[in-house]
């Protein structure tokens, strides 16, 4: 099999249309040009009380033209696809850009990083289904989560299949297209007592349908967890360790990246300014991006720049490697871009061999939080404050809900405080990793 990726006739048609708008902005005068294009297609169902909720067919499509005259940047956007369309859209960039002040870093990445022969990462895994069967199975995922009679209300049961396609093409040449799936099948119900009421959810996610979890194990899993929520009480201020189930741990690593962002990084609003070769994390925990996974949910190609993607450690043994660069950051910075417009791809990271039993058992006394409220989150200062829910933990047991507390800290130090990662890896995305012991954390309560 070749390690390229094979060019259909659509290919064909939506990059010669990209090409043909580069070259068009070029004959009206423009230095540089980039023309980026997506399409969304398919449907999503929902299912609420065994009845049907919401029935959507999905054909989103939009094109994005930026220009430059030297270093001064226009952009505009359509919806239509067509060359008429792009065309007048690459007009309105050209006289934004006419108007615009220049910035030295505005422009194209470097043409030597281009993705010039990108892989095939398998990516594309159609869902032969159609609707009404889709609706089946919202229905049974909804009727396996409602089969309790604490279950007293639910938000519905959904099913989704949407093909996303994306091409991209530069005044440098290069013109690079990929095709992915994204299939879906989620739950949401309310379980009540005399207590009061919880909700819930769970869901399941993959490129390939035959890897979903079976629509009763999402309900199921979704009444679950709901049920257990039920009573739940407040808590005393305190200073214990805290457990983050997988669902929230990356949630951390992504508070991490967003500190690391090249954006955050030349604005100096990040609390990892100058952190470079520095250890931020405990040293036995590494962070790599591998975006070439065949696939997985975050891999691509290339980024959205048309920069090659590649595997790297962005944190090594607890020392920051490298930071998250789009062209125009990493100019900023008087650095090289890093093949992150658009995000991270990938991430993964070490783990112990320990369960999130192991885990709780290793806590000992403290809280396993399950529901994160509120954005209390300061990238610049690091400081951390968010409400939560979850599961009071004594002698690593579970012993009761609790809910309407704050948690709080320091990001700096929560990192370092990393006590371990555990082997419950949750893959439902583009950040996979297991739960998190964070050594230390203060619970605000109600005394």
């Amino acid at each position: 099999m070749s390690n390229t990726i094979s060019k259909t006739a659509n290919d064909e048609s939506i990059q010669a249309l990209l090409t043909a708008a580069v070259e068009y902005a070029q004959s009206q005068g423009a230095d540089a040009c980039e023309v980026a294009a997506s399409n969304d297609k398919g449907f999503s169902v929902t299912a609420r009380l065994g009845e049907v909720e919401t029935l959507e067919q999905h054909n989103q499509r939009s094109m994005g033209v930026t220009v430059y005259h030297g270093h001064a940047k226009g952009s505009a956007t359509t919806n239509i696809v067509s060359l008429d369309a792009i065309n007048r859209a690459i007009d309105s960039a050209l006289e934004i850009a006419r108007f615009t002040t220049e910035d030295k870093c505005a422009g194209l990445a470097d043409e030597q990083c281009m993705a010039y022969g990108y892989p095939q990462l398998d990516l594309e895994h159609p869902w032969p289904i159609d609707t009404d069967t889709a609706l089946e199975k919202a229905i049974l995922c909804e009727q396996a989560a409602r089969d309790d009679q604490r279950i007293v209300n639910s938000e519905g049961a959904s099913v989704s299949s949407i093909t996303t396609e994306m091409c991209y093409a530069n005044s440098h040449g290069f013109v690079g297209e990929y095709r992915g799936t994204r299939h879906s099948i989620s739950c949401s119900v309310i379980a009540g007592d005399e207590n009061g009421m919880q909700r819930d959810y769970w869901y399941t996610l993959d490129r390939n349908a035959n890897h979903l979890e079976e629509v009763e194990s999402v309900g199921s899993r979704a009444r679950e967890r709901a049920v257990r929520r039920l009573s739940s009480r407040g808590l005393k201020t305190c200073s214990v360790p805290i457990l983050f189930e997988p669902m929230l741990a990356r949630t951390l690593i992504g508070h991490l990246f967003s500190a690391i962002s090249g954006g955050a990084l030349y604005r100096e609003a990040s609390f990892l300014l100058d952190s470079l070769g520095k250890k931020i994390l405990p040293e036995w925990l590494t962070i790599k991006e591998d975006p070439h996974l065949p696939g997985a949910l975050g891999s691509v190609p290339f980024d959205n720049e048309g920069v090659r993607t590649q595997a790297r450690n962005i944190v090594e043994n607890g020392v920051l490697q490298g930071y998250l660069l789009s062209s125009y950051s990493a100019c900023k910075l008087g650095m090289q871009t890093t093949g992150n417009a658009g995000g991270v791809h990938n991430i993964r990271m070490t783990h112990s061999d320990k369960s999130q039993r192991d885990l709780l058992q290793e806590m000992g006394t403290g809280l396993l939080v399950t529901e994160l409220i509120g954005h209390g989150v300061n990238t610049v200062t690091g400081d951390y404050s968010r409400g939560a829910a979850g599961f009071w933990v004594e002698n690593g047991e579970l012993q009761y809900p609790v809910q309407e507390i704050t948690i709080a800290g320091n990001l700096a130090e929560m990192f370092q405080k990393i006590s371990a990662v555990g082997n419950d890896t949750d893959t439902r995305g583009n950040v996979q990793c297991g739960s998190i012991l964070v050594e230390n954390m203060t619970i605000a309560g109600n005394s």
